[in-house]
Parts: C-alpha cells; sequence; structure tokens
C-alpha cells in the first residue's frame, strides 16, 4: 500500500504531465506569454490535491514565426506545483535540464 507522501508524489507527477501534454504546441507569441502562463497555472490549480501552481515561459527561447508568434515548447517551461495529499505536502517542479536537452520533473 503507498504511502500518502508517495500519492502526494504521484499526484504530482500527474498534474506536471498534464501540464506539459495539454499546453506544449500551444501558440505563443511574447505579448502573450504572461496570459499563456496564467492559463495554465489556472487550468492546473484546478485538479484535485493542488495547493499552489507558478508557471514561468522562457521568452528567450520563443521563436517567432513571420506572423508574430511561435509555439509553446517544453525547453521553454518552468513550472512547480504545491500537492498535498492529506496533509502530506510535495513539491516538485518541471524544468528544462540543459545538459541532458531534456525537460524534466523532479519533486524539490
Amino acid at each position: 500500500m503507498p504511502t500518502k507522501r508517495e500519492l502526494a508524489a504521484f499526484e504530482a507527477g500527474i498534474k506536471l504531465g498534464a501540464l506539459y501534454h495539454q499546453f506544449v504546441g500551444a501558440p505563443v507569441s511574447k505579448e502573450t506569454a504572461k496570459s499563456l502562463e496564467l492559463a495554465i497555472s489556472e487550468s492546473i490549480s484546478l485538479q484535485p490535491f493542488v495547493e499552489r501552481v507558478s508557471v514561468s515561459i522562457d521568452r528567450k527561447m520563443l521563436e517567432e514565426n513571420v506572423f508574430g508568434y511561435g509555439e509553446l515548447q517544453g525547453k521553454m517551461i518552468k513550472a512547480d506545483v504545491e500537492i498535498n495529499y492529506q496533509g502530506e505536502v510535495v513539491k516538485a517542479r518541471l524544468e528544462y535540464d540543459r545538459e541532458n536537452e531534456y525537460p524534466l520533473m523532479k519533486l524539490l
């Protein structure tokens, strides 16, 4: 039987995985990045056990096309979630790992 902490960690992974797969590919520009960060945060905050969410998009990585926008890439996202599962609090992060060139999720 999993512990409360293990279940909280599982929930954190679910939230970050949902965040990543729901929003990667979304159209974004330097002008709309802030509103997309807020939309992502508010969307994920609706899920069970979420206490806090913060999302930032690295605008330096944004490559805009001739129409003035680009697509959100996983490497552009830094997101933190705080999960409270029956009193057990877990913090987790999605962040681009430059060494491995991959967006990784980890417990904090």
